[in-house]
């Protein structure tokens, strides 16, 4: 009988010693791990952290502001309107052509013709005379009233016809003109002739920030040595490794630090460095996790690329399809800040912009705002365009939505072609926008004017319809109709993302603090990421 209890205690005692030699090289090894993948990231962090926290800096606090920054719609010039468009191009044989507008500079009225070649001339609106270099011209006029700098030389103007370093994809407009300043701050301004509006601009510290963000950020370095794609797995890898750190740090110094601890004096420096290490990284824990995770799902929607910009629709036009001269149209000419065609189901309209309304007439507007808003409604914006058709000069009811419904007709058709913009180039109509019922259901249409949550500055078209359609994943169009292109088209994966990315890489959920405080938590937290990370070196040092 005592032989067996021996027998027994002795393979409890094995057991136990098996299962603490167990214990003992987990924990050996835990600790291990998370010294090696912390070291593994440290050059990672150390960039991203860095030139996140510059982002609030130049964005916010030391952000360059420009005189203007965009041109307020007037009136069109009457009194230098002398001859239609129709008269205009007859004079210069002109017998096709894209589009048109009316533009004002120098104390000269012009229109702005989009020839077949997608070039800008312009012709004077009294006497249809060409204005030699017109395109270039207009832009250094924008530039400079964009900064209100009507003096400083002109050290050079290129026209822009692909992105850039400095002038990136997400800046969506294209072709613009890059009209550089002889200045001081090496102040460049990008114009976009064809809307009269602003692109982009750049002076020394903002070049210099870009170049940053764009190498340590974005590790666009990555993609001149390889590809996109590449540099978009090596990214999310070093994320993931993160992510991974941090949950190991969460076990050694939260959840079992109790059996990590060592127990040190006030003069050890290891003890030191360790105690700070924890007990930051214990606070900037989650912050970790949401700036990596979000990261990485961003991350994920680069791997598809963004060709909205391959979308729109500019068929030629025949001059003599214009059977209603622009000057005969029936319109209230003090009212009228432009003027544009639009090509609707094979039917060619005139695009009539007017200028905001009255002052009783907008207060009553905004009463009526304030009613929708009082019963929990969304007040919708008012478009401020009407379609005339070119043959008769009539009216055509809610005509911008039915332009916006035939445009997305028309993309959805080009989508099929993989985004192929030949059918555009060349006029071919989609078959799409002929027949209604080849589209999905319409859940429900708006127009914007401004930016919101969904529709974001990114964009950076506007005015803009909203056409969300009654699809599973509730994919949404946004088209821009001045221009017929594309603007953004959005789907359930595209919000998730985007929600992801707001929310915990940007912090916008503090925006009810402000942006001043929603950018102090933001550079606090990476800070505090960026601090946690030099002392696990210093401790990693250390200890070696």
């Amino acid at each position: 009988m005592a032989n067996n209890i021996v027998e027994v205690a002795d393979d409890t005692i094995q057991k136990e010693s098996y299962l603490g030699g167990i214990k003992k090289k987990v924990k050996r090894n835990i600790y291990r791990w998370h010294r090696i993948i912390g070291l593994i990231t440290m050059i990672p962090v150390i960039f991203w952290c860095i030139s996140g926290m510059m982002h609030p800096f130049m964005s916010h606090w030391f952000k360059v502001k420009l005189a203007h920054e965009f041109v307020k719609p007037e009136a069109v010039n009457q009194a230098q309107i002398k001859l239609s468009l129709q008269e205009v191009l007859n004079k210069n044989e002109i017998t096709e052509f894209k589009n048109f507008r009316i533009v004002s500079f120098n104390d000269q009225t012009y229109y702005q013709v989009k020839r077949v070649s997608n070039r800008l001339a312009y012709f004077n609106a009294t006497d249809a005379k060409m204005l030699e270099n017109g395109d270039k011209k207009y832009a250094e006029f924008l530039a400079r009233y964009f900064t209100e700098d009507p003096k400083s030389a002109i050290k050079s103007i290129e026209e822009i016809t692909d992105f850039d370093e400095e002038y990136a994809y997400v800046n969506r407009l294209l072709p613009v003109w890059k009209v550089s300043f002889d200045r001081a701050d090496g102040m460049d301004i990008y114009v976009e002739t064809e809307q009269t509006r602003l692109a982009n601009f750049n002076e020394n510290r903002r070049k210099a920030f870009l170049w940053v963000f764009r190498t340590f950020h974005n590790w666009d370095f990555l993609t001149k040595i390889s590809n996109n794609t590449l540099r978009i797995f090596i990214m999310i890898g070093f994320l993931a490794i993160i992510i991974i750190s941090m949950i190991s740090g969460l076990v050694i110094y939260g959840f079992m630090w109790g059996k990590f601890k060592k127990p040190r004096n006030a003069n050890d420096k290891v003890g030191i460095l360790r105690k700070y290490h924890r007990q930051i990284g214990l606070w900037v824990a989650f912050v970790t996790f949401t700036f990596a995770f979000s990261g990485a799902y961003h991350a994920t929607k680069k791997l598809t690329p963004d060709e909205r910009i391959k979308y729109f629709y500019q068929p030629s036009i025949k001059t003599a399809d214009l059977q209603t001269a622009t000057l005969a149209l029936p319109l209230d000419w003090a009212k009228v800040s432009n003027l544009s065609l639009a090509t609707i189901d094979d039917k060619l309209y005139y695009q009539v912009y007017t200028k905001s309304e009255e002052k009783g007439a907008w207060k009553k507007e905004q009463q009526d705002k304030a009613e929708k808003m009082s019963e929990g409604k969304k007040p919708d914006a008012k478009p401020n365009v009407a379609y005339y058709d070119v043959q008769t000069a009539s009216l055509l009811l809610d005509g911008i939505m039915l332009h916006a419904k035939a445009l997305v007709g028309h993309f959805i058709e080009q989508g099929k072609t993989g985004g192929d913009p030949a059918c555009c180039e060349l006029g071919e109509s989609a078959e799409t926008s002929e027949d209604e019922s080849t589209l999905p259901a319409i859940a429900s249409t708006s127009y914007l004017t401004k930016f919101d949550k969904e529709y974001g500055f990114v964009n950076k078209r506007l005015p803009v319809v909203k056409l969300a359609l009654a699809t599973d994943n509730h994919l949404t169009y946004y088209v821009e109709p001045a221009t017929s292109r594309l603007a953004a088209q959005i789907v359930d994966s595209d919000r998730r993302e985007g929600l992801s990315f707001g929310v915990l890489h940007k912090f916008l959920l503090m925006d009810w603090a402000g942006k001043d405080i929603r950018d102090i938590a933001t550079i606090f937290s990476a800070l505090g990421v960026l601090v946690v990370s030099l002392f696990g070196l210093a401790l990693f040092l250390k200890v070696k």
